[in-house]
């Protein structure tokens, strides 16, 4: 049942609440397996994929876009941001639909 009492689609802030909750879900389960490998475990997969595609582990290349060193992909087209660098982007650009899907995949924070 949606928010306005009628079978159907759910409501936009339902969307928002199940798309940060699976998002949390994923990053615990992340961390948790970060935690479990060794170290040198974790430097030999850095080694291995480091600036490497993720979509055709062919090598990336960084290019300067406002500042950002983007990673990009010439094979298959790919383009790749860094923790904090699409955050970046949207400050420069303004608010909109990316800050909003941003929203869904930052940590809840608050006393729930």
């Amino acid at each position: 049942m949606s928010t306005n009492g009628t079978h159907g689609k759910p409501s936009q802030t339902e969307d928002e609440y199940f798309v940060r909750e699976d998002a949390e879900k994923k990053r615990k389960l992340a961390l948790q397996a970060k935690k479990e490998t060794e170290a040198a475990e974790l430097k030999r997969l850095k080694e291995l994929h480091f600036m490497r595609c993720p979509k055709c582990g062919l090598e990336l290349q960084e290019v300067k876009y406002k500042g950002i060193d983007v990673d990009v992909c010439f094979s298959c087209r790919g383009i790749f941001l860094d923790q904090g660098e699409l955050e970046t982007i949207v400050k420069h650009e303004g608010h909109g639909v990316v800050a909003a899907v941003l929203n869904w995949f930052r940590p809840e924070t608050g006393g729930r």
